[in-house]
Parts: C-alpha cells; sequence; structure tokens
C-alpha cells in the first residue's frame, strides 16, 4: 500500500512539472505540495511511519501522588441491590460489617458505608480502609474466608443483588486522611474519568485547588484508583444539605485561581458522575 501512495505522490509530482494542456491554457494540476491541505495529509502520513520518542518518567504517578509516610489501600464497593430487598440488605450490613471493623483481628477499617440519594438508585456504597496496603488487605481477604458468619452474609448478600463492582485507590497526598464525623451529613461523591496520562497533571491542580475547599471542612477524601477502573478519581464532600452543598459550591468562585483550577482540568476529564449518598445507621461517617 505504501508503495501504490509514493506512486500516485510520483505521478503527481511528473503533471505537476509538466502542466497539462487545456483549451490552449496551461493547468497545473497539483500546485504545490506545500499547500495546507496537502502538506497536513503527507505529514501525518509520514509521522505516522515513525515512533515518537517519549522521555521515560522515573516514577509511577502512585509514587508522585500517594502520601509517603504511611501504606494505606482503600477499596470502595458499589452494591446494585433489587429494589424489594434495599432495606433487608441495609439490615444485613449494619448487622456484620461493624463486627469486622470493630475487631482488630482483622487490619482493616470502615470509612463510611451508604445508600445513593440521587444518582444511580437503589445502590450501596462502602468504603473501607486496609493499613498495611495490599499485605493487609491480602491478610483481611483471607481470614474473611474462614468467618463463617462473613461467608453467610455474603450468600445472603448475594440473592439480594443485581450487580456488584469494586476498586482499589490509594488517597492523594494533599487531601485530608477521612476520619469519622458527627452527624447529619450527606455526602457527594464525585467520580472522574480522565484520559489516560492524565493523572499527574490533575494532581497537580488539584493540589493547589483544595485550599479553596476547606473553609466548611467539606473536603473528606480524595482517591484514585490502582485496581478496577483505571485513571478514576473520588472526590468525598460532605455538607449539611443539598442547599449547603449548592452554597459552598458558589462560594469557591469568588476565590482567584479557582476559575483557572476549573479551565484547565475539565479538559482532563472523559467522563464525570456525583452521588449524593446518605450515610447507614452504622456509618463511622455520619
Amino acid at each position: 500500500m505504501a508503495n501504490r501512495v509514493l506512486q500516485k505522490v510520483g505521478n503527481g509530482l511528473k503533471q505537476t512539472r509538466n502542466g497539462v494542456q487545456r483549451n490552449g491554457q496551461v493547468i497545473l494540476t497539483i500546485r504545490s505540495l506545500s499547500a495546507s491541505t496537502n502538506k497536513n495529509r503527507e505529514d501525518s502520513w509520514f509521522k505516522s511511519l515513525f515512533v515518537r520518542k517519549v522521555d521515560p518518567r522515573k516514577d509511577a504517578h502512585s509514587q508522585l501522588l500517594a502520601k509517603k509516610e504511611d501504606t494505606n489501600l482503600y477499596k470502595i464497593q458499589f452494591h446494585n441491590v433489587k429494589p424489594e430487598c434495599l432495606d433487608a440488605y441495609n439490615k444485613l450490613c449494619e448487622e456484620v460489617l461493624p463486627s469486622i471493623n470493630a475487631d482488630s483481628h482483622y487490619p482493616c477499617e470502615l470509612i463510611g458505608t451508604w445508600n445513593t440519594w440521587y444518582g444511580e438508585q437503589d445502590q450501596a456504597v462502602h468504603l473501607w480502609r486496609y493499613r498495611g496496603g495490599y499485605p493487609a488487605l491480602t491478610e483481611v481477604m483471607n481470614k474473611l474466608r474462614q468467618n463463617k458468619e462473613f461467608m453467610e452474609y455474603r450468600n445472603e448478600r448475594g440473592k439480594m443483588l443485581l450487580s456488584r463492582r469494586n476498586q482499589l485507590l490509594l488517597e492523594f497526598s494533599f487531601w485530608n486522611e477521612p476520619n469519622p464525623r458527627p452527624g447529619p451529613n450527606i455526602y457527594e461523591l464525585r467520580s472522574y474519568q480522565l484520559r489516560p496520562g492524565t493523572m499527574i497533571e490533575w494532581g497537580n491542580y488539584w493540589a493547589r485547588a483544595i485550599e479553596f475547599r476547606q473553609q466548611n471542612s467539606e473536603a473528606v477524601g480524595g482517591f484514585f484508583s490502582q485496581i478496577g477502573s483505571l485513571y478514576m478519581v473520588h472526590h468525598l464532600w460532605a455538607y449539611k444539605d443539598l442547599q449547603s452543598r449548592e452554597d459552598t459550591r458558589n462560594a469557591a468562585w469568588q476565590h482567584e485561581g479557582w476559575d483557572e483550577v476549573v479551565y484547565y482540568t475539565v479538559p482532563l476529564i472523559q467522563h464525570m458522575e456525583s452521588r449524593i449518598m446518605i450515610p447507614m445507621k452504622t456509618s463511622p461517617l455520619k
């Protein structure tokens, strides 16, 4: 195919030199290969024959963006519940999950557990922290397989679900670590699917932007995915109510620099989603 393309280019050059005699006038069929349209096509074609050299990074973005002083790993779970089973599902979770959280035998903590109020309906969201990273996660999973109560919970829970998915996350170094807080609050989980390769750029902008969103202690936690949907960012916010959320978000635009952060980060996003969530009775984040 490349030979055919080069032949066509060669024939075009011959015609350009010789011209075409039509109605007594010499008309050039190709005026110049440097014309903007043809030049763009030519450049695009020739560039596709070569591999552009990329300067390698010496660190993965997880090493550049995550907190260095600890080895926390987070797991977020999304459970889509059969509508008629939601109350039974909540009751089951309230009976079993707090006992795992309170047992020092398991190196994990239940950060929060919610039902989605606005967004995807009949959904439960659970956020766990594993102090000790992947080894702690593996230890917990192995121990839970030996826990009869938990295995019964899993079997019963499975009858109530339409689907489920999870992600393993690290926390951004510039966000607060999520800790239990009194209520009542509503929580917003804003999830951003970024364009691949833009996580560092996102982190650089939000390291400054978070200063504009600490006025009312609404910033709970910021995370980026390691396993599951990749280049996914989750920001977790707490508000007293929906009007408080509206007022707080509008107030951010009064800070010089917030508009710049929005302007430069929006092009990095492929897809975004917002959930308003209500804590379950036993959630440490009330």
